[in-house]
C-alpha cells in the first residue's frame, strides 16, 4: 500500500458545511469542520457523516473512464449484493465459515483446470489480496527449493525489466539479487536468449509475464521454457519458472487455447493471476497455484490451531473479507466457459477496433495492436513535434479519460507511450466517444510550437 507522512492542515481553516445536512439544525452546519489530523469529540448521525465523505469523494476521477487501471471497475448489481453479503466474513476463520472456505477450494481447482495441471488431486494453491501478494508466496517459494541445494552463492532471480513492481519489492525484502534484461530496439520484453544469459547456479528462477503492463505483448514463455531445458541439459542446471498471469492467465485460457504458456510446459512451477483484473472481480483477490506439492516446499505451509481448528496456511497477511472470493465463485458460475470466451473476447474486439481507429488518424505509430491482453501501446510518430504523448493524456483529463503517458524504463527511456487497457464494461459506444473526444483536442495540438508537457513528471502508471 502507499506511504502516507503526517501533513498538518492550515490550523486557521474556516469551518462549515452545507446547512441542509445538519438535520433538524441548519445552525450546527456553520461550526463543523471535517477531521483531518484528529477525531471530533462529539458525533454525527449516519446520513450527515455518509453525505460529507460523498462530498469529498466526488473529486476522485470516474472509474469507468479509467483507461490505466487494469482493476475491474464494473461488476454485476448480483455480485455486489454477494459482496454485501460476505464481506463481514473472515476468510482466515475456515471452522466459522467453512462454506467460504469451500468455494475458496473450489476456485483453486477450476483454474488449476483452466492451467491444465497434470494431476488436478496434487496441485496447491490459496487465494492471495492481488498478484502482488500471490508473487511474493511464488518467489519464497523458488527461493526455499533453491536454498535446499546447498548453494552458496547469493539467490538471483532472472526477469524482464518490464516485470510489475512487486517483484523488485521481493527481491529486496527477501535478499535476492534481482537479474533484469534490459529493453532493446523493439523488444520490450523479456525473450529466451536473454533469460539464459543471466542464469547460473544461483538462479532460483526465472519469471515471464503472460501480459506486459507496459504494452500487453506475452513473453514468450514456450521458447524460455525450451531455452532452459537446453541450459540443463548443457550445465545441470534444473532452473524453474514462475508464470505472472496477472492479466494473461485469465485471457490465454479462452481466447488463445492453443498458446502453450501454463503447466503444460514441465518448467513451469507456478502460476499466478489477478481476480481483480481479468478475472472479472472487484479489488482485491489474488489468486496462486503450484503444479504440485513438490513445488511448494512444506515447511513454507503453516498450521495454525485457530478458532479451534487446524488450519493450514501459506500467505503474507491474515484476516481479509471473503467477499472477494465468494465474488470470484459467483463470476465461474455466472459465466461458464463460453460466458468467459464472450466477455473476453468482447474486450479484445474493442481494443483492436479501437487501436486501428488511433493508428488512422494520423499522428500516432502503435507499438501493439490490443490483440493478445486487450491492452495496446501508442506512441507520436516521429515528424509530430508540436505535442507529445504527455500534451495527449493531458488534454483527454480535461474529458474525464484518464489515459496515462510514460516513458518505458531504462535503455529505452527514450520511447514515452500512452497505455490503453481495455476492461468489460468498456463497450464500441465509449470507444467511439474516446475517438471523437481524441480528434476534438488534435487540431489545437497541432497549433502549439512544442510540446508543452515536462516528460519528467508522468501521469500515473498503473498495474
Amino acid at each position: 500500500m502507499v506511504l502516507h507522512q503526517g501533513n498538518t492542515q492550515r490550523a486557521d481553516r474556516k469551518p462549515g458545511t452545507n446547512p441542509m445536512y445538519a438535520g433538524a439544525n441548519p445552525a450546527l452546519a456553520a461550526e463543523f469542520t471535517m477531521p483531518h489530523d484528529k477525531l471530533r469529540d462529539d458525533s454525527l448521525p449516519p446520513d450527515t457523516a455518509l453525505q460529507l465523505v460523498r462530498d469529498e469523494l466526488m473529486l476522485d476521477g470516474n472509474a469507468r473512464l479509467n483507461l490505466a487501471t487494469f482493476v475491474t471497475t464494473w461488476m454485476e448489481p448480483q455480485a455486489r449484493e454477494l459482496m454485501a453479503d460476505c464481506v463481514d466474513k473472515n476468510m482466515i476463520d475456515k471452522d466459522e465459515y467453512p462454506q467460504t472456505a469451500e468455494l475458496e477450494r473450489r476456485c483453486v481447482n477450476i483454474l488449476a483446470d483452466l492451467w491444465h495441471a497434470p494431476d488436478p488431486a496434487n496441485i496447491m494453491g490459496c487465494s492471495t489480496t492481488g498478484s502482488s501478494e500471490a508473487c511474493m508466496l511464488a518467489g519464497l517459494a523458488l527461493k526455499r527449493r533453491w536454498s535446499k541445494l546447498g548453494r552458496t552463492g547469493k539467490p538471483n532471480l532472472v526477469m524482464g525489466v518490464n516485470v510489475q513492481v512487486c517483484w523488485e519489492k521481493f527481491c529486496e525484502y527477501w535478499e535476492v539479487e534481482p537479474r533484469l534484461a534490459p529493453m532493446s530496439g523493439d523488444r520490450y520484453h523479456l525473450s529466451a536468449e536473454e533469460a539464459v544469459k543471466l542464469c547460473d547456479e544461483n538462479t532460483i528462477g526465472v519469471v515471464a509475464i503472460l501480459g506486459s503492463t507496459f504494452d500487453g505483448s506475452y513473453e514468450p514463455v514456450a521458447g524460455i521454457a525450451a531455452a532452459l531445458d537446453e541450459l540443463q541439459q548443457r550445465t545441470g542446471w534444473d532452473i524453474p519458472m514462475h508464470v505472472d498471469g496477472a492479466s494473461g492467465a485469465m485471457i490465454a485460457p479462452f481466447l488463445d487455447e492453443d498458446l502453450a504458456w501454463d503447466f503444460r510446459l514441465s518448467r513451469v512451477a507456478s502460476i499466478n493471476t489477478s481476480g481483480h483484473k481479468f478475472g472479472l472481480v472487484y479489488p482485491g483477490v489474488g489468486w496462486v497455484v503450484w503444479r504440485d506439492r513438490a513445488a511448494l516446499p512444506e515447511e513454507l505451509v503453516f498450521h495454525v490451531n485457530y478458532l479451534g481448528g487446524d488450519m493450514p496456511t501459506f500467505a503474507l497477511n491474515f484476516s481479509r473479507p471473503g467477499a472477494e472470493v465468494a465474488a470470484q465463485y459467483y463470476t465461474f458460475v455466472r459465466l461458464g466457459r463460453e460466458g468467459f470466451r464472450a466477455v473476453q473476447q468482447a474486450s479484445r474486439d474493442v481494443a483492436t477496433y479501437l487501436s486501428a481507429a488511433i493508428a488512422a488518424l494520423g499522428p500516432f505509430e502503435l507499438l501493439t495492436h490490443g490483440d493478445q491482453l486487450p491492452v495496446f501501446a501508442c506512441t507520436t510518430r516521429p515528424e509530430v513535434t508540436a505535442f507529445d504523448v504527455f500534451d495527449v493524456s493531458r488534454k483527454l483529463r480535461e474529458r474525464g479519460w484518464l489515459v496515462p503517458a510514460y516513458t518505458f524504463p531504462e535503455d529505452r527511456t527514450d520511447l514515452a507511450v500512452l497505455r490503453i487497457v481495455v476492461r468489460n464494461g468498456f463497450s464500441h459506444d465509449l470507444a467511439d466517444l474516446l475517438l471523437a473526444d481524441l480528434a476534438r483536442v488534435l487540431p489545437e495540438l497541432q497549433k502549439q510550437d512544442r510540446p508543452e508537457h515536462d516528460r519528467s513528471v508522468s501521469t500515473a502508471f498503473h498495474h
